[in-house]
């Protein structure tokens, strides 16, 4: 396979390419691992979303403002 006067460039740019990528995958999967923790230990503590509705004691939930 001959890439011509350019191979130098067009081989450095695919594996900058290759690199930048799997950089990304592997900040992403890491990224996810800890914002999972991180709601884990939330909800461990007992801290729930302001979009989750409370129930009052007649067992339904207050109106949404």
């Amino acid at each position: 396979m001959e890439l011509g006067p350019h191979s130098a460039f067009i081989v450095i740019a695919y594996g900058l390419a290759t690199a930048i990528v799997a950089g990304m995958i592997v900040w992403i999967v890491a990224d996810h691992r800890r914002q999972t923790r991180s709601l884990a230990d939330l909800e461990a503590r007992g801290v729930t979303r302001r979009s989750e509705p409370a129930a009052n004691l007649s067992g339904k939930s207050l109106p949404r403002t």
